[in-house]
């Protein structure tokens, strides 16, 4: 039988007799009678169909990520090293030239200081607010998948179409102002994108509201993943609505917040589009990104080996900034951060 696990009467038979021969061979005649036979070959034979079936699922996103990821990295690094308007063949080698002058412009300087105002500024609005209003809407009342709908609408919405409707209600005649004149405010009306003193913040305010609903998506999901039977509890032991929250539901909350972060500060390190279409990085380089400054330099000056430095050099940081915060604060979801037990010595 297949499942019978007795040993046969040739393999006891010869187990027996080595043992009344020698009795010190005991292990070695057990460990002859159950030897695998020529299963081996077969387990073989599994592991690298299993290793063709991987390849054969994994190689097509492989292909599309060379193609489409490494390659263009590649060729803009060829790119960065030559004087190149674009037209013509690539013969006027200037080495790390472009670098030395990127990093040493000062609108360049500023657009990475406007990245990472932003990236900061975007973690520091949107989580407090994406936090609220989706432990608000995880509770039951009427109307709360249309409030649901309504939250998330934002962010579907196409960068340039909420790009121009928000260009067009921030115009001095627009309905921005036409608002806070109603409401008697009209003394705090002016020209939001044309101050360069307000136009990084009034950016900033449009990116809250076009990208704060993909926090509280995403913290509506997490919350879902908190146990009920642990706010039963805090309910018996007399704990508040808000002391549940901030013991227990945040906390939880601790992995789907920290990757929340993560998207949050590549897209704010790589903004280009909503900035693009309400100011184009100005006035005066007051809302110029990275993004920005790149299109500018390739496009409106021809300067596509400098722009491809520009391009690396977003690379880089992007790939550093992202690469620490893995290994700084995400690590802590995979359990690489608990501490290695010590192995104890053992005194002779």
């Amino acid at each position: 039988m297949a499942g019978d696990l007795t040993p046969r009467r040739g393999h006891a038979t010869r187990a027996a007799a080595a043992t009344a021969v020698n009795p010190g061979a005991t292990g070695q005649a057990t460990a002859w009678s159950v030897a695998p036979g020529p299963r081996g070959r077969g387990a073989s034979s599994n592991a690298w169909r299993k290793r063709l079936e991987i390849f054969f699922f994994v190689a097509p996103a492989l292909l599309l990520f060379a193609t489409f990821v490494l390659l263009p990295v590649v060729q803009a690094a060829r790119y960065s090293v030559f004087r190149w308007n674009g037209l013509g063949p690539m013969d006027n080698f200037i080495g790390f030239q472009n670098y030395v002058m990127a990093l040493g412009d000062t609108v360049f300087q500023r657009s990475v200081t406007n990245n990472l105002t932003i990236a900061v500024l975007s973690i520091a609005i949107q989580l407090p607010i994406g936090v609220l209003i989706a432990l608000l809407l995880n509770r039951k009342f009427p109307g709360q998948t249309a409030m649901r709908v309504i939250v998330f609408v934002p962010y579907v919405l196409a960068e340039v179409v909420a790009g121009v409707i928000w260009k067009l209600l921030l115009q001095p005649s627009g309905g921005v102002n036409a608002f806070l004149e109603a409401i008697g405010l009209g003394g705090v009306t002016q020209s939001w994108l044309a101050n360069s003193s307000v136009a990084l913040w009034t950016v900033m305010g449009v990116l809250t509201w076009k990208y704060c609903g993909l926090a509280i998506v995403l913290l509506l999901a997490g919350l879902q993943g908190v146990p009920e039977e642990l706010h039963e509890a805090a309910s018996i032991d007399g704990a508040s609505w808000w002391q549940t929250q901030r013991k227990i539901t945040i906390p939880l909350l601790g992995p789907t917040i920290r990757t929340w972060m993560f998207l949050s500060m590549i897209g704010s390190l790589q903004l280009f589009d909503m900035v693009w279409i309400l100011t184009k990085g100005g006035p005066d380089n007051a809302t110029s990104t990275m993004a920005t400054y790149l299109i500018r330099q390739g496009t409106e000056r021809s300067q596509y080996g400098y722009s491809s430095a520009v391009a690396i050099i977003l690379f880089v940081i992007s790939f550093v900034i992202a690469g620490l915060f893995q290994k700084l604060v995400m690590n802590r979801d995979s359990g690489d951060d608990k501490p290695k037990q010590r192995r104890k010595k053992v005194s002779r």
